[in-house]
């Protein structure tokens, strides 16, 4: 049967200007990162990125590296498009990055111009598409000049193979530089994605932190791991599930659970049902509390998972006491694994 989205998709989505750009985005937006490679169905992979797409979901997030294997979750989306999406790519934001290894050999990671734009060719073709919206630079590479770096997302952008260019996990010091050396070569920076959550909170952290650099700057903040890869869920509040991403190792690990954590993590589910929300839409609603958070970009693994997190918009508000009880126990937990080393 052929896809028709449902007519009433943008009604009750909340959409978010992104920095002083003029691009507006949903503000929860899904990510093909987890429950998106070989190792997935492939149907249920579908019906979680089309029922996203009838819900208002207009942006949808990938990575070079994203599967497994590598290049997986890309060739999924790009066959989704194919076939079910391709009447309504103007009505969708794509992203992809690079900057994680993706091919054996010196060439193959970080933040060259050879990499970055083999890359962005590469995830076209899987993609099947002639430009993405939005295409990052995956991580700061110490090695490679920021303006190679940068002179390489300008490329994609002027020769049409991406509207606009983002940066991923950049520390404020270099997120400041990399807006600085862009600047000086004609590139607008869109956008950052950083990891941000309850349990994750070093973009607030410095003078100045990652959010007041990418304000003063005018781009926005697509935040990744807003739930801290489940943990601000139900799912670990009583032990480690056997089916569970902590359980099957990977990028959570067993050890991030402590029984300090997962007693703040109690905490926090208790002042979420006094809301009357669900843990993870109390975990959203917190990091869209700053506007300096455009966007709360999460992963889904089933549909009545992502219509849990989508439901998230119905309550948004936090008091000021609301805060004040979350911030006792809104404490870092060790898990950014995505952190300079």
């Amino acid at each position: 049967m052929t896809y028709q989205p449902a007519s009433d998709r943008y009604d009750s989505m909340t959409y978010r200007r992104c920095g002083r750009s003029g691009l507006d985005l949903p503000a929860i937006a899904l990510g093909l990162w987890q429950n998106f490679g070989h190792s997935h169905a492939e149907d249920t992979q579908r019906e979680i990125v089309l029922h996203a797409v009838d819900r208002g979901v207009t942006h949808i997030d990938l990575a070079n590296n994203y599967g497994p294997p590598p290049g997986a979750a890309e060739s999924f989306f790009g066959r989704l498009l194919a076939e079910d999406l391709a009447p309504y790519r103007d009505e969708l934001v794509i992203s992809t990055k690079a900057g994680y290894r993706m091919w054996p050999g010196p060439y193959g990671e970080w933040g060259s111009r050879k990499y970055l734009l083999a890359s962005l060719d590469a995830s076209l073709r899987r993609l099947g598409l002639d430009y993405v919206d939005i295409f990052y630079s995956h991580r700061d590479d110490p090695s490679t000049p920021l303006r190679e770096t940068m002179g390489a997302l300008k490329t994609a952008v002027d020769s049409g193979r991406a509207l606009y260019a983002g940066i991923s996990s950049y520390t404020a010091e270099r997120a400041a530089e990399a807006v600085a050396v862009a600047e000086d070569i004609g590139l607008s920076l869109l956008v950052h994605q950083p990891s941000y959550s309850m349990l994750n909170r070093w973009v607030e952290e410095g003078t100045p932190s990652v959010l007041d650099v990418t304000e003063e700057a005018g781009m926005g903040n697509v935040v990744f791991s807003p739930l801290a890869q489940g943990m601000l869920t139900e799912k670990y509040l009583h032990g480690v599930p056997a089916d569970s991403r902590a359980a099957r190792g990977g990028s959570l690990s067993e050890d991030f659970l402590s029984e300090e954590t997962l007693t703040h993590i109690r905490a926090l589910s208790g002042i979420a049902k006094e809301r009357g929300q669900t843990l993870a839409q109390l975990a959203i609603a917190w990091v869209l509390r700053d506007p300096r958070v455009t966007t709360a970009l999460i992963g889904a693994s089933s549909v009545a998972q992502l219509d849990d997190s989508l439901a998230a918009l119905d309550n948004l508000d936090l008091s000021d006491e609301e805060l004040e009880r979350i911030d006792a126990h809104a404490v870092d937990a060790g898990i950014n694994i995505w952190a300079k080393r």
